[in-house]
């Protein structure tokens, strides 16, 4: 076991993989992008790093003797939400379903490129920097108004009669007032509501918050990625 002690404010990352040649490529290349490494050959290394030092990513190879890496991750998963990226010669779906089950947030497999590594760490790092999405209460585009908090749009003073779902539609926009919203996220985890059921529904709001629905000034089409609401 190595473990090197953080000095600085550079992310730390625990490698975990049983060859020692991964291992000392992959730290190598790591400090060489400016991040704190300590490694580990085996899940029992591992847990020891774990109980005396934080870390902000864990790459986790999948096949290693004694404890597996899958075995390691659904485990830490009880009571941890530190990010693991799972490196694994297993590329199969039904493998790579199993690791995200255990709760590992990436799966990469061998042989990859250094600059894939890279991009991935960044994107899981990134994700786990953002700040909790909450809706405001209120939000106002032109004479409209909308309280997410009571489902109620008022153009003006007066009440405008919503669905369940447009209020859930509105609602999603009130999470990030201004910005594009993919379609995807509109969608969300109704798998058997598709995009272009989506469409029709954008359309019918629109009838009621827009002049001119075929020329839309609020709810704006942004093409190929989705929809944004410009409020106030």
């Amino acid at each position: 076991m190595n473990v090197q002690a953080p000095d600085d404010n550079a992310n730390h990352i625990l490698l975990v993989d049983d060859d020692k040649r991964i291992r000392d490529l992959l730290s190598r290349l790591l400090k060489d992008n400016g991040f704190r490494v300590s490694t580990a050959a085996n899940s029992a290394e591992a847990r020891k790093c774990l109980s005396g030092l934080e870390f902000d990513l864990i790459i986790l190879d999948v096949m290693m003797p004694g404890e597996s890496g899958l075995e390691l991750a659904g485990s830490l998963r009880k009571d941890s939400e530190v990010p693991i990226l799972m490196l694994t010669a297993r590329s199969d779906a039904p493998d790579r379903i199993a690791g995200l089950e255990a709760g590992v947030d990436d799966y990469l497999a061998k042989p990859f490129e250094p600059r894939e590594l890279m991009l991935r760490i960044a994107a899981i790092l990134r994700r786990g920097n953002q700040q909790p999405v909450v809706a405001r209460q209120e939000i106002r585009f032109g004479p409209f108004s909308y309280n997410a908090g009571r489902g109620e749009l008022k153009n003006g003073d007066q009440p405008v009669r919503l669905t369940d779902r447009e209020k859930q539609i509105l609602s999603i926009f009130a999470e990030q007032p201004g910005a594009t919203v993919p379609r995807h996220k509109i969608v969300g985890d109704d798998s058997g509501l598709g995009e272009r059921t989506v469409d029709v529904q954008i359309n019918r709001l629109r009838r009621k918050i827009e002049t001119d629905p075929g020329n839309p000034v609020y709810l704006q089409t942004v093409r190929g990625i989705g929809y944004r609401l410009a409020c106030d």
